[in-house]
C-alpha cells in the first residue's frame, strides 16, 4: 500500500510529538489528551488496564492506543479491549471503540455498528472525542457482551474451504479490505493456522481469525475501520438469518 511499516512506541513519544498547525479551523486532539483521558476514564468506572500498546508512523503524525482492559463479563476466548486512532496530519479522523481480543492469538474484534466512534478534526472535536471516549467505556460491558455472542454464533457456522475462498475474494476484489499481501496470509492461515482456536477449520470462527490475523499488518490509519467493516460483513453474510 505504499506506506512504511508503523512502530510500536511509548507513551512519552506520542506525548512529546509535536502539533500540528493547520489553521484555525483544525482542532487539534492531542494524543497526550486522549491517553490520560482514556486511562483517567477507565481507572474512574472500575475498568483495570492489564495491557496497553501504542504505534504510530514517523513523527507519531498517526497513532494508536490498544488497551487490555479487565470486564466483570468473562470469556473463555475473548478479553475486552479498548482502541483508538488519532492524526496530526489530516489523513484520519479521531476514532475509538469497545472490543474484544483473541487471548490465544491477540487477533482483534471491534463491532461495525454500535461500539465505535469518528470525528472530523474541526470545531468542538476535542470535546466531543472526550464525550464518546466516556459513552463507549460506559457501555462497554454491554458491546462486549454482544461481541462474546457473535463470537458463539460463528463458532456455530460450519463453512468450508469453497466457502471461505469466496468470501476471501469478495474481502479482496469487491470490498477492497485486504490487500494482496492480506490476502495471501489468510490463504497460508487456512492451510495451516499459526494458532489454535478450539474449532474445526471448517469452520465460521476459524475463517474470522484467519482474517483478523492478517489484518493485524494494517496501518493504524484503518486498522479499526478494517476491523469493524470486516466485523459487519460478517455478521451480515452469516448471522443476519440467526
Amino acid at each position: 500500500m505504499g506506506y512504511i511499516k508503523p512502530k510500536n512506541v511509548t507513551e512519552t513519544e506520542l506525548s512529546v510529538a509535536s502539533l500540528p498547525n493547520h489553521g484555525t479551523t483544525y482542532t487539534v486532539i492531542p494524543h497526550s489528551s486522549i491517553i490520560k483521558y482514556t486511562e483517567d476514564l477507565l481507572n474512574q468506572n472500575g475498568f483495570i488496564i492489564k495491557e496497553k500498546t501504542f504505534k504510530s508512523n514517523a513523527g507519531s503524525k498517526v497513532a494508536q492506543g490498544i488497551y487490555h482492559i479487565s470486564s466483570n463479563k468473562t470469556d473463555e476466548e475473548l478479553g475486552m479491549m479498548f482502541a483508538w486512532t488519532n492524526s496530526y496530519d489530516k489523513s484520519t479522523r479521531f476514532q475509538c471503540g469497545i472490543g474484544a481480543y483473541v487471548f490465544v492469538c491477540n487477533n482483534g474484534m471491534i463491532h461495525g455498528d454500535m461500539a465505535s466512534f469518528a470525528r472530523k478534526h474541526t470545531g468542538s472535536a476535542d470535546v466531543d472525542a472526550k464525550k464518546h471516549i466516556q459513552n463507549q467505556i460506559i457501555f462497554a460491558n454491554k458491546y462486549f457482551t454482544q461481541l462474546i455472542t457473535d463470537k458463539d454464533n460463528f463458532r456455530n457456522i460450519e463453512l468450508n474451504k469453497k466457502e471461505q475462498s469466496e468470501l476471501l475474494g469478495r474481502l479482496f476484489a469487491d470490498e477492497e479490505l485486504i490487500d494482496a499481501t492480506q490476502m495471501s496470509t489468510v490463504k497460508r492461515e487456512m492451510n495451516k493456522p499459526s494458532y489454535t482456536y478450539q474449532c474445526d477449520l471448517n469452520n465460521a470462527w476459524a475463517f474470522y481469525n484467519h482474517v483478523t490475523h492478517a489484518l493485524k499488518s494494517s496501518h493504524p490509519r484503518t486498522w479499526m475501520s478494517d476491523q469493524q467493516m470486516f466485523h459487519k460483513f460478517m455478521t451480515s453474510e452469516l448471522l443476519t438469518q440467526l
